[in-house]
């Protein structure tokens, strides 16, 4: 079967998709999206959290036809849609968005990045194809995009990064690193809880970082100002197995601060 699905603001569609495959598979294997990771599949470990129609959901445990004609974040897709989500809160409030690209800026979701020298490797006879008008999908950190001769671009989230030797993370001590402009060759600004995972050493081994970013992001959507026990709960279909979760913890409480929405 055929089925069309939007990630990440663009839509796809891939063919001869079979009734039991899962929405996680055609992400990595059919459109090049690797973000996602693959461990449990039994929903236990959350390491494949992705946002169906924003909710998130275990990618693993929903059927791609299950998808058909909806909208899917990845974690690829996370600074593109922070981006967005300042954007309308400043429309709302009447004021220009500082650090929003211009019309046109390679910075903009349809804009294509710098490319890797497996740029035109195609995925394979059954990759999904990206069906938009000239926009490209966000690039995964592996692998090439989703048809022949696509090129993919620089990974939105830099989730593997290291925090700098003795930078402190409490919210209030870390300062936020000023994003920079968006260029060809440069990777675009993070999302705020992408870059305070990395500020507060949250990261480690990274396989479960996709997973926490996805659904720590849709908690400060929904809770700009959560508590300690809103944080636990909503990460607690996470599993993580290097940090202890306390560098987690801090990262939250530091990106709700960042955003001027102090815990």
């Amino acid at each position: 079967m055929r089925v069309n699905i939007t990630v990440n603001g663009r839509p796809y569609e891939a063919d001869d998709v079979w009734e039991g495959e899962s929405l996680l598979y055609v992400l990595r294997e059919r459109m090049g999206l690797p973000g996602s990771k693959n461990a449990c599949e039994q929903g236990e470990c959350g390491s494949c959290t992705v946002r169906l129609d924003g909710v998130p959901v275990c990618a693993c445990l929903v059927a791609a036809g299950q998808a058909e004609g909806r909208e899917v974040v990845t974690v690829e897709g996370l600074a593109d849609h922070a981006r967005q989500r300042s954007a309308h809160a400043a429309e709302a409030a009447g004021a220009v968005c500082p650090g929003e690209p211009e019309e046109g800026h390679p910075g903009e979701p349809g804009a294509a990045h710098s490319v890797g020298p497996d740029a035109d490797a195609p995925v394979g006879p059954g990759a999904a194809r990206h069906v938009g008008p000239g926009a490209r999908p966000a690039g995964p950190e592996a692998g090439g995009l989703a048809g022949p001769g696509a090129r993919p671009a620089e990974p939105e989230a830099a989730h593997l990064g290291k925090p700098e030797a003795g930078h402190p993370v409490g919210p209030e001590a870390v300062p936020p690193r000023p994003p920079g402009p968006s260029r060809p060759g440069h990777v675009a600004p993070l999302a705020p809880v992408q870059q305070a995972f990395i500020d507060a050493g949250a990261v480690q081994c990274g396989f479960c970082t996709p997973g926490l970013l996805v659904a720590a992001d849709e908690l400060l959507e929904r809770t700009p100002e959560p508590s300690d026990a809103d944080i636990r709960e909503a990460l607690s279909g996470n599993l993580c197995r290097c940090t202890g979760y306390e560098k987690i913890l801090d990262a939250v409480r530091l990106a709700a601060a960042r955003t001027g929405k102090a815990v």
